[in-house]
């Protein structure tokens, strides 16, 4: 493994590690009084500003008006919706919960590769995707009638929403990704992202008792600005420059596993027998998908065996 690889790993491991703490860490300032739209409205403005002020010290790139058209249609897929429904679903469930869901991300990747980029659908897919889905319905229905530190039906499902959102921006503007660094897609997209969200967060942001919040608080909010948003899109991005996608999903792993730790030993949730068999079923799931061959790698199998 040369230098450049360990690099990409220790990003992602970084990024997927910052992601998994955010589910307590934001849980915790929206139990402090911190609404789910007020926290979502911040990390969109937060993340806005800190790309564009680091745009500042980078090469600028010129995107063309087309671009920044699609720009604007892959900030609702990448950040309006996956944000917006991740951070108010959070507020509904538990940190547990919120943290487990988004590992069903490359699930629904792999589906919409499948329907749009003509991926082939072979058995380790289609068996994993079953596993992945019976997890994903355990762990909702696990949650009807439970106590004040479990999940919610509603907001299991919303974070279910997000990680679909997200995947669609995957698939559908893969190109446009491909196409310009980090930064220059991350300041269009927040600042697009900032500007939609306003208008539904704005009463709620607004009829905030600001001053009442202690620094703790603050700090939670910080390190979801901060870490959970600003530094972990950059590491997620410099990782996915260099690994292969099969790799990258590998990495979702360490969000259940760091968000669920942390959620358990701070006393914010609980996690019992049912929710340790649907974790295991998702994260059986994704490995069977992720293990399974892309359409480039059978094409070049068909080649040399002609």
């Amino acid at each position: 493994m040369n230098a450049k690889d360990i690099k990409a790993h220790l990003a992602l491991l970084g990024a997927a590690s910052m992601w998994g703490l955010m589910s307590p860490v934001g849980k915790a300032a929206m139990e402090a009084g911190v609404s789910g739209l007020s926290l979502a409205n911040m990390r969109m403005i937060g993340a806005a500003c800190c790309f564009w002020i680091t745009s500042l010290f980078v090469k600028q790139e010129k995107v063309n008006h087309h671009d920044l058209l699609m720009l604007f249609f892959a900030s609702l897929l990448g950040i309006v919706c996956n944000q917006g429904c991740f951070t108010f679903g959070l507020s509904l469930t538990s940190p547990v919960d919120a943290s487990i869901v988004t590992t069903t991300m490359p699930i629904v990747t792999m589906i919409l590769a499948a329907l749009f980029l003509k991926e082939p659908v072979t058995p380790k897919k289609v068996t994993g995707i079953f596993l992945g889905s019976v997890g994903a319905l355990v762990l909702i229905m696990s949650n009807q009638g439970g106590g004040e530190k479990e999940g919610g039906i509603l907001g299991d499902a919303l974070c279910v929403m997000a990680q679909v959102s997200f995947a669609c921006y995957l698939t559908i503007f893969k190109k446009l990704i491909a196409r310009y660094n980090v930064i220059t897609l991350m300041k269009w997209m927040f600042t697009y992202a900032a500007i939609c969200f306003i208008p539904f967060s704005y009463n709620d942001f607004s009829s905030t008792d600001w001053a009442s919040f202690p620094m703790e608080v603050w700090l939670e909010v910080g390190y979801v600005v901060l870490f959970g948003t600003y530094v972990a899109y950059i590491l997620m991005l410099v990782g996915q420059k260099t690994l292969r996608p099969t790799v990258v999903s590998m990495y979702n792993y360490m969000q259940p596993v760091v968000g669920s730790s942390v959620a358990v030993l701070a006393g914010m949730a609980s996690f019992g027998w049912v929710k340790g068999i649907a974790a295991v079923l998702i994260f059986t799931g994704v490995y069977v998908v992720t293990q399974s061959k892309s359409r480039a790698q059978m094409l070049a199998e068909r080649n040399e065996n002609r």
